[in-house]
């Protein structure tokens, strides 16, 4: 499956943000989505995830409460809605797909990485 991560942009704190993900491929109900994200100067860390079904979400304790990850199976698109950011959110975001069903967890479940985009936000 291919992947196109899109919607970042230049916010203010406290403002929300909704990145879409587009895959192509006719697989992509049977395959668990998440979310990543890489600042300068740090590792990629895993965001959030969404089962095949999009019934199970993950959230990393960073982003708990903020960030959650959801899916539409009928567009073949995958969603990050991010609320109250943050300047420490401040990244690039990268979507992935697992080969399985279950909601990625770290990149150890990731099969196919998309082009990452930029969220930028200001205090």
């Amino acid at each position: 499956v291919q992947l196109q991560a899109f919607g970042g942009g230049l916010v203010q704190a406290g403002d929300s943000l909704r990145l879409s993900c587009a895959a192509s491929g006719r697989t992509f109900s049977s395959r668990g989505m998440g979310w990543f994200r890489q600042a300068p100067g740090k590792e990629r860390e895993f965001v959030a995830g969404v089962s095949g079904s999009g019934g199970t979400t993950l959230a990393a304790d960073s982003v708990k409460g903020r960030f959650t990850a959801s899916r539409d199976n009928a567009k073949n698109t995958a969603y990050l809605q991010m609320n109250n950011l943050k300047p420490e959110d401040t990244a690039v975001y990268y979507c992935a797909a697992s080969l399985g069903y279950r909601a990625i967890a770290g990149t150890n479940g990731v099969n196919s990485w998309g082009k990452g985009t930029l969220v930028t936000v200001s205090s």
